[in-house]
């Protein structure tokens, strides 16, 4: 079944403009903290004699910077807390919406901090974007799973993926010397934005509500209609309308699920414990301890300081250029497999950096295999653990499990996320240059859970997906009627006949 040129542009125009102002916003901060650290760092020991009269202690400046970097997760994890009555109250498009609003309120902290002369507003504003990224990336891929075709489920949804990468190196870029990365404007670094917020909230307004959250939770079978049509660029949706009314029929929950129902469901046990583990591995395997402190490492690896910005400049390419890649494949390959390989080969580069690192001194030439180890490292990530677990957030759960499943990814997304931001420097000093071992062991164990759980989702429904997990669960794969309900495709006549279903075509639906 091919889709049309025109539908194919229709849905990958509204993937890209409800992804941008969100998920370009979260990779910006990972990496705009790391070229103005320095200087950041200086604003708070001048703040501190200014207040106190005596220099800023060592222990302090690090405890100071270790709460900047890590709060930002703090306030991700506030972010994901909302997520679920936001979505419900406001929609996933309103909340993306609304999202933006904290985005200019964190630019106007950042920003103005250091002229008011207040760290403590650097903190807050880290802290607001944080909440902005929290809600982000759990509304964000919820959009894109529900308002994509599942033969391109995978690609559209790593759209976030993608402009995660994006943000990150558009914030190398801006952190470079000749342009923000100077003590006079690193301010500016933190005021852009505000732009890519305004962006969205001028484009946003325009792109449709998600047709399953509109027929499914509110009941609006003519907005669902018609932002199916404006997705898919086709005048009958009708197909597209039955099996979203199929999968409604078949859920024996007829409203929105707590976080509590669906933990206590047996029915989802697999699959939200595969979540918990995907989430966790995702921020634990270390990845954005090489984006928090990218600039340390390589001065810990013997580079010359005025060389670092170029060459940390690299590793945001390498990994938009892998993140790329990864959606351009995901539907031929799948995402078992690329998550698998992606993991494998992180610890597999992370073991190499522990041996380069320890002989860096004793040869010249070292610092640069260590340096390719950490290249390897993020594109390893990239090319699966990078994007993925947010596209099977979405997809191993039906639509009103949903919003629950995304607030436990969400809550162990930015718990990690927080330990990791907190903790490396402390396992910096106490293991040196054996600290990348833990997360060898991360990658290993995630690789490895994988293998044994997690089934092929590719070009499945949300319904095909559940039943999947049914025999590892222990439940019944379903009754008659529900296995009628998920047989509707395209193109099939439905006739009731003695009070029995009778299906005598077959029909192929894009979701």
């Amino acid at each position: 079944f091919e889709f049309s040129q025109k539908q194919r542009s229709n849905d990958l125009i509204c993937s890209f403009f409800g992804a941008f102002g969100s998920s370009y916003l979260y990779g910006y901060n990972l990496s705009v903290v790391n070229a103005p650290a320095l200087y950041i760092k200086t604003f708070y020991n001048q703040t501190w004699m200014e207040r106190y009269g005596e220099p800023i202690g060592a222990d302090m400046v690090t405890m100071l910077w270790s709460i900047t970097v890590s709060i930002f997760a703090i306030g991700g994890l506030l972010g994901a807390l909302c997520v679920t009555l936001l979505t419900k109250l406001i929609g996933r498009k309103g909340t993306l919406l609304l999202n933006n609003g904290f985005a200019v309120i964190a630019a106007l902290l950042l920003a103005l901090g250091e002229k008011a002369r207040s760290f403590e507003m650097l903190i807050i504003g880290r802290f607001v974007m944080g909440v902005d990224s929290g809600i982000a990336l759990s509304a964000l891929p919820m959009y894109l799973g529900e308002i994509s075709p599942r033969h391109m489920r995978g690609s559209i949804g790593q759209f976030n993926s993608i402009l995660i990468c994006l943000g990150v190196f558009t914030g190398q870029v801006l952190g470079l010397p000749e342009l923000l990365g100077q003590e006079s404007r690193w301010n500016f670094l933190f005021a852009f934005l505000a732009l890519p917020a305004l962006l969205q909230l001028c484009v946003l307004p325009f792109l449709p509500e998600s047709p399953r959250f509109l027929l499914m939770e509110r009941r609006d079978e003519a907005g669902a209609e018609k932002a199916f049509r404006a997705f898919l660029g086709k005048k009958d949706v009708s197909k597209e309308l039955e099996e979203v009314h199929a999968e409604g029929r078949a859920q024996n929950t007829l409203h929105m699920a707590s976080v509590t129902e669906l933990l206590l469901n047996p029915a989802l046990r697999w699959q939200v414990i595969t979540v918990i583990v995907t989430m966790a591995c995702y921020q634990l395997c270390g990845l954005n301890a090489i984006w928090y402190y990218t600039n340390g490492i390589l001065r810990d690896s013997g580079f010359a300081e005025n060389v670092i910005p170029y060459i940390v400049l690299s590793t945001g390419g390498i990994e938009t250029l892998a993140a790329v890649v990864s959606g351009l494949v995901i539907e031929r390959i799948g995402r078992r497999p690329l998550l698998i390989f992606g993991f494998s080969a992180m610890a597999f580069f992370f073991g190499l950096l522990t041996v380069f690192l320890n002989f860096q001194d004793q040869y010249t030439w070292m610092p640069y295999l260590s340096f390719t180890c950490i290249l390897a490292v993020i594109a390893s990530f990239c090319s699966g653990p990078g994007g993925i677990p947010f596209v099977l957030t979405g997809e191993l759960f039906e639509q009103s499990y949903r919003p629950a499943a995304f607030m436990i990814a969400g809550i162990v997304n930015w718990v990690a996320n927080f330990a990791v931001g907190l903790l490396f420097p402390f396992m910096q000093e106490s293991l040196q240059t054996y600290a990348f071992l833990v997360f060898l062991v991360v990658c290993v164990l995630g690789a490895v859970y994988l293998y044994f759980i997690l089934p092929e989702t590719k070009n499945k429904t949300f319904m095909d997906i559940s039943q999947s997990f049914a025999k590892i669960n222990n439940v019944p794969l379903g009754n008659k009627e529900i296995e009628n309900e998920l047989a509707i495709k395209a193109g099939s006549k439905e006739v009731e006949e003695n009070g029995k279903v009778i299906i005598d075509g077959e029909i192929e639906s894009s979701f």
